[in-house]
């Protein structure tokens, strides 16, 4: 296999930050040697998360065993997945903002058309429905865990319990159609085919600042990972938990 130089577009202080954690994960266990340094296989880690490269493609950059970089990976995903910040602890935040955007997205996996479960109807895919909070100016908060594609928008919230979390904390929450009937605290545009002018200009503003909330789905989705996920569907709440914490360590 032929092995050439590469970039990842992050900066050094998330490169800083992941070598600190698995530093410290490598003195909790007691690791006394390995194959890659805690630099390395944070290096690793940050290739295979950003840029979506194969465990084939980094076994021969970094000169390992394919085992050996899955290992590597893994212990990374679950090292970050333990920082990341729990919906109540995204509430406290969100008790400092003037109010949040609620909005959901899809994960595309690969799976084959049997597996029911995982193919939503809306975007003619299967995926994963995973819930993303953003403050006023589309900066991300909190990412929920992921269920099957075929799991309403809806659905998904109340699951994960964010609409009770939002009306507790009285926080004010814009969001779209799918969240019809989620209660007074999140705030939905107006449905139907012939709308009064009024509300017409209702929809027009709330879309503006809905819209925001976009920009965090092109910062998860910048994790190039997330864009096929090749893996087990158990393993996909911990990977978007671990590019959440990462994203949160480079701004």
């Amino acid at each position: 296999m032929l092995v050439y130089p590469s970039s990842i577009d992050l900066s050094s202080c998330t490169l800083r930050y992941l070598t600190e954690q698995l530093t410290v994960r490598q003195r909790e266990i007691g690791t006394r040697w390995r194959r890659l340094p805690a630099g390395r296989q944070a290096l690793l880690a940050l290739a295979h998360l950003r840029c979506g490269d194969t465990y084939a493609q980094l076994a021969a950059g970094f000169g390992i065993g394919i085992a050996t970089v899955y290992r590597y990976i893994r212990e990374v995903i679950e090292v970050l997945a333990t920082l990341a910040p729990t919906l109540a602890e995204a509430m406290e935040t969100a008790r400092t903002k003037a109010f949040v955007i609620l909005d959901g997205t899809l994960l595309p996996i690969d799976r084959i058309a049997a597996d029911t479960p995982y193919y939503s109807g809306k975007h003619k895919r299967h995926g994963m429905n995973v819930q993303v909070l953003t403050d006023p100016f589309g900066r991300l908060l909190w990412a929920s865990p992921a269920l099957p594609g075929s799991t309403h928008d809806l659905t998904a919230a109340r699951t994960h319990e964010i609409v009770d979390a939002l009306a507790a904390a009285g926080v004010k929450c814009w969001a779209d159609k799918a969240y019809q009937g989620a209660g007074r605290h999140i705030r939905v545009p107006f449905r139907s085919r012939r709308l009064k002018r009024w509300k017409r200009r209702h929809n027009s503003s709330h879309a503006k600042i809905r819209c925001v909330g976009e920009q965090a789905m092109a910062v998860l989705k910048g994790w190039r990972l997330l864009r096929k996920l090749r893996c087990s569907p158990n393993r996909i709440t911990n990977i978007v938990k671990a590019a959440l914490v990462l994203h949160h360590a480079s701004t």
